[in-house]
């Protein structure tokens, strides 16, 4: 039952106006939507109309509809009122004189029963609620009718319809004359993130409406927003120290101690990970969801711990460094996170559930390159993103891999509060690489970096588990692998995926393939992974795909029979083939078979002969070693 002529949200924001509904259309799907509505009610009209023995001519336009109503409803409708007035003592007048019951026959049940008066009125009047309704509806989509252009449509749906309307601050800015003479008005005000607004901005969406009579509408300003995190960006320096145009009003407030209300529960990462930033909140808990959720029992496949700290050395002689001012990169930290993030989808670990950040704009552009460079090659999908913590304030994602990038000095992450957006994006796994010898002695971050230093300073890998999935319970490592350096993780992750090629190199040439499966290396030499591409989310109750179908932890000997047995196949499948041949062909296809068979056969006989008797050892070289492969 509807109480109010519409419930649309409409989205402002970035120079141009969007309406959305729950399921976010946009301004144009919004207007089409309406449109669509309208021939849907204008084909109830006509139904009507042929049930009371009219022509269908009063269903052509929303305006026919109406004179539709006020002719033909609604003076059939008083004319059955008054009639009822005199006969409430026959039970069945009702059923019998009810003007509508010819429309009202394709029902599942009969909507008139012919045994009580007052039962069969009540349910009269429902019915003629319900005709109310459609023409109600109508009347507001007559205005579409008369405005031809979307953005009239649009204004009209804002300030008509509109019960939600959702914009930046920006663009309440640069559209503010435009809605003071469309009239538009509000009654409350909620500002999101309003710790990140400078003061000016804060006042801007309040200034909307015109007074009514020299008093404003608005009733009610609600703040939400967080000053334990990054303020405004102000990059005048004289601006931002001197004239500390960088509090929000938000941080104004809670300073002056206007009362507020705290949030005292948290409902986004394990516990254990809430703890890196928890100590900053006054009494800061947990929602019970993230304790009775099973995602948060679990380990995170592929890794010891739930967050590490990892301890970076010189790559190559050298640490940080800055091409240009303030353009500050470290180049074993970029190949050390990207390597981490190869090992996560050759796992099979979705894309889109992990997240890159680090500290400096420098760093990210670095990554990127690292990133195009390394994954390419192996059609490798890149991360969901990779950005600056400033940037990613507000948001969140499943994994997060940091990098603190600084080596000689701790830089602006000395700021705590941009230590604290840094913590509190990871849900499942957090892992920071860094310098630990520099950033453990900075007296501001001594809380969150006592807790990450309990642990090793060496990424603790498991490499057991080879696929997304595992039933290892949080807080038991189990058999942990330790990476002394950038070049240790780089060899087990170039060891993985070519062991991986090779392992789709056997497939391909396995009888019981497809014949117009693509092979396994590109023109260029790129290999596919299809399996590193089709993540999965089981433990988040999505729908899920089979990934990772080929483990790369085989053992040696299964490895070795299993090639054996598909060279056996095609040895057998020659032989039926031969046996159905005919006759006068069977010299001729038997002659093709071998030449085409024999030199397949004999490569992967001695591939398998000489590189399964090695796996084992090759793979421990490549790990303790650090030793590439012939």
């Amino acid at each position: 039952q509807r109480d109010v002529p519409a419930r649309y949200l409409l989205r402002l924001g970035q120079g141009e106006q969007e309406l959305a509904t729950d399921l976010d259309f946009s301004r144009q799907g919004r207007v089409n939507a309406m449109l669509v509505r309208r021939l849907e009610l204008l084909g109830e009209v006509a139904k009507l109309a042929i049930s009371l023995h009219l022509p269908e001519d009063v269903s052509y336009t929303c305006e026919n509809a109406a004179y539709f109503w006020l002719l033909h409803v609604y003076a059939r409708w008083e004319q059955f009122l008054a009639a009822c007035v005199p006969n409430k003592e026959n039970p069945s007048f009702v059923k019998d004189r009810f003007p509508f019951s010819e429309f009202f026959s394709d029902t599942q049940q009969p909507v008139f029963t012919g045994e009580s008066f007052e039962k069969d009125m009540h349910a009269a009047k429902g019915c003629f609620k319900h005709l109310s309704t459609i023409f109600q509806e109508l009347e507001e989509c007559r205005a579409f009718e008369l405005l031809k252009s979307t953005a009239e449509r649009a204004n009209y749906l804002m300030t008509k319809q509109a019960k939600i309307v959702a914009m930046t601050c920006t663009h309440a800015a640069l559209k503010r004359r435009d809605f003071l003479q469309l009239g538009f008005k509000y009654d409350n005000l909620l500002m999101e993130e309003s710790a990140q607004i400078l003061e000016i901005e804060t006042f801007i969406p309040t200034l909307l409406q015109r007074q009514e009579d020299g008093y404003a509408r608005l009733k009610r300003c609600i703040l939400i927003g967080d000053h334990h995190q990054l303020p405004p960006v102000v990059k005048n320096m004289a601006f931002q120290k001197y004239s500390h145009m960088d509090q929000s009003l938000f941080t104004r407030f809670v300073r002056l101690g206007v009362p507020y209300i705290e949030l005292n529960a948290q409902g986004r990462a394990r516990p254990s990970i809430a703890q890196l930033y928890n100590w900053r909140y006054r009494e800061l808990g947990d929602l019970p969801y993230v304790h009775e959720e099973a995602i948060f029992h679990k380990a995170n496949s592929g890794f010891s711990y739930e967050y590490q700290l990892v301890d970076v050395p010189d790559y190559r002689g050298r640490g940080e460094s800055a091409p240009s001012p303030w353009f500050y990169q470290n180049e074993g930290e970029a190949e050390y996170i990207v390597s981490v993030y190869i090992y996560m989808r050759l796992i099979g670990y979705p894309a889109n559930k992990i997240s890159i950040l680090t500290t400096y704009n420098g760093q990210k552009l670095l990554i990127r390159d690292v990133i195009s460079r390394r994954c390419k090659p192996w059609n490798i999908e890149p991360p969901c993103k990779v950005t600056t913590v400033d940037k990613f304030q507000g948001q969140q994602n499943d994994f997060i891999l940091l990098s603190l990038v600084r080596t000689r000095f701790v830089g602006h992450l000395r700021d705590v509060r941009r230590l604290i957006v840094a913590m509190s994006r990871a849900r499942l796994g957090l892992y920071v690489f860094c310098r630990c010898s520099l950033f453990e002695q900075c007296y501001e971050l001594q809380p969150t970096f006592q807790l990450l230093l309990q642990r090793p300073d060496k990424l603790a890998l498991n490499l057991e588990e080879c696929t997304p999935f595992t039933e290892r319970p949080l807080g038991e490592a189990g058999n942990i692998h330790y990476i002394t350096d950038v070049e240790d993780i780089g060899h087990l992750v170039n060891f993985r995926l070519e062991h991986l090629r090779q392992m789709q190199s056997m497939q391909y040439y396995a009888p019981h393939a497809n014949a117009d499966a693509a092979p396994p290396e590109t023109g260029n030499g790129d290999i596919v992974l299809d399996n590193a591409k089709d993540g999965t989310e089981k433990e988040n109750g999505e729908a899920t795909d089979a990934v990772n179908n080929d483990k790369i932890e085989e053992d040696t000997v299964e490895s070795k029979d299993d090639m054996v047995q598909e060279v056996n196949k095609m040895d057998e499948g020659n032989v039926t083939i031969e046996d159905k041949m005919g006759e006068e062909s069977a010299d001729e296809a038997k002659d093709k078979m071998v030449e085409t068979t024999a030199e397949v056969a004999i490569e992967n006989i001695v591939e398998v002969n000489a590189n399964v008797a090695k796996y084992k050892m090759d793979e421990e070289n490549a790990l303790s070693k650090g030793v590439e492969q012939d």
